[in-house]
């Protein structure tokens, strides 16, 4: 694992900016003088790595996070070092870091033991004296002394177009007997050659003046198309798996205490579709997900007794145990690799990296589960898992991803029932229900919510709309994790409409937990134009029954309208009757996959546009005098 300093979360973390779209400068906050980074490769996978940079800070408002930065790393996995670190200001003077400038904060166990889930360490260093125009420096070494894999070593970055940098500078050296692949992109080589049984790569990079992208949705991010560079002894994604799949598979293996484990779980259930929901819903309630480790713990899975004992785990833990349970019923499962990020598509050069997420498939039933996901139904995957690439460890295929959210499986309707009172004020319902993504979302919200928030809940509900109001909510038990959801509220609010005289009043799901038409399409009316996006599909629909006062004139209601916008319609019907209003509003979203291009956007904002205009429609009234 590299250390993620101020450069490195410049390099890697700065959002994925696409080239094609550009406008004004960069607003500057700070500039970057020199980045070099040297990574010295062995044979046996482990490595050495040296950062060096310097920023200047332009801008007050950079002095804050520019007066310190961070390394982290693995207690058990390296040795780190900081070679240099100081302040040079304008007029060349140097003051380096004294030695309580520093802080270390090391994960250990008792004792000196190992910890329990996280051997992260970090150091951090404070830079002393500190102004604007100064220029802070630092240089460090990090020492891998046991390799994530035997005999392997993969690392990637990229470098955002949005941040200034005169002098990058990466360079590789690594065994000549040793098979590597490598990747520059938007950077010019600046040293190739081999000596005394050791090779060398270096490239160069500068971006003196960046500008400003006009790019804003980052959902979707493909590092192929960034200027960066990608380095691995891996040949193929299929070395990947079989490399995580040696460490994995034996801490997967059937022992009595599983074996019963399995066997208290299902009971009596016999189909095998059944056992293994059973099993996969065990695992993701009991088995407390906690956040991956470093070292070589990031790559190997906790033994399976630990696990238990603790009731917590990573995602490799899960997925491990999840393994073996299924096996001890005869259930044939693999774990699989994913990316649970921001990537829809592998790499050219494969990265440990890429893949940064561990679930199970389950080919009996062709099912991806991922027990991590404590609220997400046997069959379902949770968004970030969904149309992604995906390694299988046993039977590994190129080319397989993971099932994206399936046309017409989500669903919602909302009914609401209310009546306008002669005083202006307003009584009703409004009753939720769910199928799909949205109800599991629910069910996740409904089980945090504790009884002091539920029984003030439609109290807020209409304070945060501006009203004063009063009701009751109820809902369905939460528990079980299945994909539909109902929830209701009952309710009274004060002054809803102007007494006496004209007025209007818009039409809209009163209770703002559910998401509404408007609330989707907002989300379209600034699409991105420059890269793909992650998107979803789904329907919705929105019935109002409307109860008017006799002294209430209705002067006019909206019209009727159908829309169509590629893979979605809409339709709406307002009907008048006596003193009854009902409308009903329907959208149908039938996008396929969870990744939308920039053509697609455009199409949906049209759409989204006459949609809204019709969302902020009024009913017309005047009230009758006496």
């Amino acid at each position: 694992m590299n250390a993620r300093i101020l450069f490195l979360v410049a390099l890697l973390s700065a959002p994925a900016l696409t080239r094609a779209e550009k406008s004004d400068p960069v607003d500057l906050q700070v500039r970057y003088g020199r980045a070099y980074s040297s990574y010295v490769v062995n044979e046996d996978g482990t490595a050495s790595e040296t950062h060096e940079w310097s920023m200047t800070v332009l801008k007050e408002s950079a002095l804050e996070w520019g007066k310190r930065t961070s390394i982290n790393y693995s207690t058990s996995a390296q040795q780190a070092e900081v070679i240099a670190a100081y302040t040079l200001k304008p007029d060349g003077r140097r003051i380096d870091v004294p030695k309580d400038n520093y802080q270390i904060e090391i994960n250990r166990g008792r004792g000196g033991d190992s910890p329990v889930y996280s051997d992260r360490s970090t150091t951090t260093v404070v830079f002393p004296d500190v102004a604007v125009g100064d220029t802070i420096a630092i240089s460090y070494r990090l020492v891998q002394t046991d390799p994530l894999f035997p005999k392997h070593f993969s690392v990637a970055q990229s470098l955002s177009p949005q941040v200034a940098y005169d002098d990058v500078r990466v360079r590789f050296e690594y065994p000549a007997s040793m098979w590597v692949q490598y990747q520059a992109r938007g950077m010019e080589q600046s040293e190739s050659g081999e000596k005394d049984g050791r090779k060398v790569v270096a490239w160069r990079y500068a971006n003196s003046n960046p500008v400003q992208d006009k790019r804003r949705n980052f959902s979707v991010y493909d590092p192929d198309s960034e200027t960066g560079f990608a380095f691995s002894t891996f040949r193929n994604y299929e070395e990947i798996a079989a490399a995580y799949g040696a460490r994995a598979l034996p801490k997967a293996a059937v022992t009595e205490r599983i074996r019963q484990l399995a066997a208290d779980i299902v009971k009596d259930t016999r189909e095998p579709r059944d056992q293994a929901r059973l099993l996969y819903e065990w695992v993701a309630k009991n088995i407390t997900y906690a956040g991956n480790c470093i070292g070589i713990g990031a790559v190997v899975p906790r033994d399976i007794p630990f696990v238990l004992d603790n009731k917590m785990g990573d995602c490799k833990d899960h997925a491990t145990l999840l393994q073996a349970l299924l096996t001890a019923r005869g259930i044939q499962s693999t774990q699989a690799l994913v990316n649970a990020g921001s990537e829809y598509r592998l790499p050219k050069i494969p990265v440990v990296s890429t893949v940064n997420h561990v679930i199970n498939y389950l080919p009996a039933f062709d099912l991806y589960v991922d027990s991590t996901s404590e609220s997400t139904p046997f069959g379902m995957l949770p968004f970030a898992d969904q149309d992604k690439p995906v390694l299988l460890i046993q039977g590994f295929k190129l080319g397989l991803k993971t099932p994206g959210s399936a046309v017409g499986a989500n669903r919602q309707h909302t009914r609401s029932v209310l009546k306008i009172n002669p005083d202006g004020s307003m009584s009703g319902s409004v009753e939720v229900v769910q199928k799909g993504e949205g109800a599991v979302a629910s069910r996740a919200w409904a089980r945090m919510l504790s009884p002091e928030r539920e029984a003030d809940l439609v109290k807020n509900m209409f304070l945060q709309q501006g009203m004063i109001g009063s009701g009751t909510f109820e809902k369905d038990d939460p528990a079980a994790l299945i994909d539909t959801y109902r929830y209701k509220a009952d309710f009274n609010v004060e002054r809803f409409v102007k007494v006496p005289g004209s007025g209007a009043f818009y039409i809209y799901p009163l209770l703002r937990n559910a998401g509404s038409i408007g609330d989707v399409l907002n989300y379209s009316l600034e699409p991105e134009m420059a890269a793909d996006v992650t998107c979803s599909n789904g329907s919705l629909t929105e019935d109002y029954e409307i109860e008017l006062p006799a002294k209430m004139k209705v002067l006019s209601v909206p019209d009727d309208l159908k829309a169509s916008g590629g893979a979605v319609d809409y339709r709406a019907t307002y009907e008048l009757d006596g003193n009854r209003l009902r409308v009903r509003r329907e959208i149908d979203d039938r996008t396929p996959g969870n990744v939308c291009p920039p053509e697609v956007m455009a199409r949906y904002k049209q759409f989204g546009e006459k949609v809204m205009d019709d969302l902020r429609a009024q009913v017309l009234y005047k009230w009758k005098a006496d």
